[in-house]
């Protein structure tokens, strides 16, 4: 298992990393449908301090095999049989979810959380023996895993119901150290390329998931007395709200900042922990708009506990945060302007006000598409001004990139 080149042409995700993705997939739709459930039954205090535990768990497992495949992905038949594992932790991991968010018990999504982390501890440890430059760094990797891992099972056996929460943050903190301990040591060979990407598409897998929990509420909607009219403004309005929301997330490529990070992560990681670790609060949001959008439909099949505004703040909140997450992400990255430095705070204002309207689906779409807009309009009166500034120049002639005419 030696370690990949970080500049590595043409590398792209797997066919096992993308059948890996599925088994989040699964877990990404249980902790949705669950969440869900939850609120549209009454049990809001439970799901909405269960969730973000819930979602920690997908989250993290998928992010620390995904940065490791990054820099060490030999596909021998020994990994693969590594994260064959890691996929059944997943699935039983996704098992466990409606029991951790209806009866606070976790203790089935622990067992396939550990057996994940303990499969990514034997392949630090093929690294640490047969990478010797990474090996401490490796070695940290696995020592901090496995004393974590500890934790967690006695977070579920021996820690009481009144501690639980303030336990499990504990442990959190410790899983999130493990990496900045670990990279102390050396830094992992990852490929920005390859992150990028990686990052990408998990991005579209919780946008997807978002859209198939919209059409399954409608689906069962559609079987009742409900007026076509009224779930159509919400299809409406969760249509533009995911493809404003992958739209914003991917105006500005991944992979520029993935290759900004690494140039950097030589001398100090605190600019790809910011990255990596900042995607949590995109993914989780993500998947709460996907079950915010089924209490809309449940709200108007009257199949929900919920008051409308309570449902309306069960859809406008987790956009809300995923603006400003993807704010805080890309702001750094663009030039100084008007729109980069308010359009989204000032967006998630407008946005958290559209609770209170009779369609807050419908609201916050186009408020979203009209963030959008400017957004577009921005990038076009920039590169207007680039073609003005080339064209005035002596002798000077637009470049292909600008004029569109290939080069070929």
């Amino acid at each position: 298992m030696v370690s990949r080149d970080p500049a590595e042409s043409h590398r792209a995700s797997t066919p096992l990393e993308l059948l890996f993705d599925l088994t989040f997939v699964v877990a990404v739709a249980q902790a949705g449908s669950a969440f869900q459930t939850g609120l549209a039954d009454g049990r809001a205090g439970t799901v909405i301090v269960g969730y973000p535990v819930v979602f920690f768990a997908i989250w993290w497992a998928w992010m620390n095999f995904t940065w490791f495949a990054s820099a060490y992905d030999t596909d021998d038949v020994p990994y693969r049989i590594a994260v064959m594992v890691q996929m059944a932790g997943a699935l039983i991991v996704a098992a466990g979810i409606p029991r951790a968010l209806e009866h606070r018990d976790f203790a089935v999504m622990v067992v396939g959380y550990v057996v994940m982390r303990m499969a990514m501890v034997g392949l630090w440890l093929r690294a640490a023996a047969a990478h010797p430059a990474g090996r401490r760094c490796a070695l940290r990797y696995a020592t901090g895993i496995t004393a974590v891992q500890l934790g967690w099972v006695a977070w579920v056996v021996i820690v009481p119901r009144n501690a639980e929460i303030g336990v499990f943050f504990a442990l959190a903190a410790a899983e999130l150290a493990i990496p900045i301990f670990a990279e102390a040591a050396g830094r992992t060979p990852w490929h920005p390329g390859h992150m990028a990407e990686r990052y990408g598409l998990f991005t579209i897998i919780v946008l997807g998931e978002g859209i198939s929990a919209g059409t399954i509420a409608v689906q069962a909607a559609s079987s009742t007395k409900t007026s076509f009219g009224h779930l159509a403004t919400i299809m409406v309005g969760g249509l533009l709200i995911v493809f404003s929301m992958w739209w914003l997330y991917f105006d500005m490529p991944s992979t520029e900042i993935a290759a900004s990070v690494r140039r950097s992560f030589t001398t100090r990681l605190n600019g790809a922990f910011r990255w990596g670790y900042g995607h949590y609060v995109v993914f989780a949001s993500v998947a709460a708009t996907g079950a915010g959008l089924a209490l809309a439909v449940d709200d108007a099949t009257h199949h929900s506990r919920l008051t409308h505004l309570q449902t309306g703040f069960a859809i406008t909140v987790p956009v809300a945060v995923y603006l400003g997450a993807v704010w805080a992400l890309h702001a750094p990255y663009k030039p100084p302007s008007l729109l980069r430095n308010f359009g989204a705070p000032a967006a998630v204002i407008v946005v958290l006000g559209s609770s209170v309207t009779p369609q807050p689906v419908l609201a916050t779409g186009i408020v979203l598409s009209f963030l959008l807009a400017m957004t577009i309009a921005g990038r076009t009166r920039a590169a207007t001004g680039r073609k003005s500034h080339i064209a005035e120049e002596p002798g000077g002639s637009l470049p292909s990139s600008i004029t569109g005419k290939s080069r070929l």
